[in-house]
């Protein structure tokens, strides 16, 4: 079924924190019949919850049109300090293996490292550092860099790279987590610098960790889940995850279901007694947070229908 202007704009904008900006998002869809998307991924570690609400937006992305590019960044993973190039490269194609197996029809996966030695590539690069000072650099990773405090040059070449990437990828649209929002914002600043066109950005937001403060990180493995985590697992962690009654905000049991499950299954069913209410088929996360702020829905009921949509999506992610 082919989407009109504002379906396609609707679809794009549900579970986002911002798009940079609609106006153009708009325009782009008017103009141009297959504009391209992209997001990045630094391969280190398993793929986990954070990673798959990023991944369903590329997926609303293509469904309104976009072709899709997922960046496996292997040269910022490695100047990010997340393993050695072996370690990571070995990671990169797991992770692709993982990542088809949500659905894309045509993504197109391109490793970092096929592109970004290129002199052309590094001319951008060396172009761009003199148009950015050393505190734009260290300020844009402030969310994204690893032990920032004691940032290596090579963390501050980091951003200029990402950048460089939305131009040698002929990308229309950036994707990614609201923590890139600052890198982001340089591009659209520094791209025309460089005679390419500034990106349009569509930021989604970060999924609080399970003991709900912080955002769910690979470098603390009790506050997240990953696709690498055992039926019995992801039960424990979700079963122990922060969830007080009839709370919604920062709540990261509901969050799943919003970011997460609702956009994979489309619907999700809670099975539970007929004395607690009998089973109930909920068609949004809207519906289903209704109830759940009304107390109408119970946190252990609501627990177990995320940790089951977790196994189920995991398993077919295998």
């Amino acid at each position: 079924m082919t989407l009109g202007i504002q379906e396609k704009l609707s679809l794009i904008s549900q579970n986002t924190v911002e798009i940079v900006s609609e106006e153009e998002l708009s325009k782009l869809l008017e103009t141009k019949k297959n504009p391209i998307a992209y997001c990045g991924y630094e391969p280190s570690g398993p793929i986990h919850l954070g990673h798959l609400v990023t991944l369903s937006k590329l997926k609303d992305l293509e469904k309104a049109g976009f072709k899709i590019k997922i960046l496996l960044a292997d040269w910022h993973a490695f100047l990010n300090r997340k393993g050695t190039m072996e370690e990571i490269q070995k990671l990169a194609k797991s992770w692709e293996k993982t990542i088809k197996a949500l659905g894309f029809k045509k993504a197109e996966f391109v490793l970092g490292s096929s592109f970004q030695m290129k002199q052309a590539y590094f001319e951008d690069v060396l172009l761009m550092s003199s148009h950015a000072t050393l505190q734009r650099g260290l300020r844009s990773m402030q969310e994204v860099a690893r032990d920032i405090e004691h940032a290596h040059i090579s963390q501050i070449v980091y951003p200029l790279m990402q950048i460089a990437d939305i131009k040698h990828l002929k990308v229309d649209v950036a994707q990614a987590g609201i923590e890139q929002r600052k890198i982001h914002m340089l591009s659209r600043e520094l791209l025309p610098e460089i005679g390419s066109q500034k990106p349009i950005l569509v930021h989604t937001p970060l999924i609080n960790s399970l003991q709900g403060e912080g955002k769910m990180s690979s470098s603390k493995l009790d506050t997240m889940i990953s696709v690498t985590d055992t039926p019995e697992e992801i039960r424990h962690k979700v079963n122990k995850a922060y969830c007080p009654e009839g709370v919604i905000e920062k709540n990261p049991v509901i969050e799943i279901t919003r970011l997460i499950l609702f956009p994979f299954f489309g619907q999700l069913q809670v099975n539970r007694p007929e004395k607690f209410g009998g089973n109930k088929t909920y068609s949004s996360s809207q519906e289903l947070e209704a109830d759940y702020s009304e107390k109408k829905l119970h946190p252990m009921d609501l627990k177990k229908t995320c940790s089951e949509g977790l196994v189920e999506m995991f398993a077919k992610m295998k």
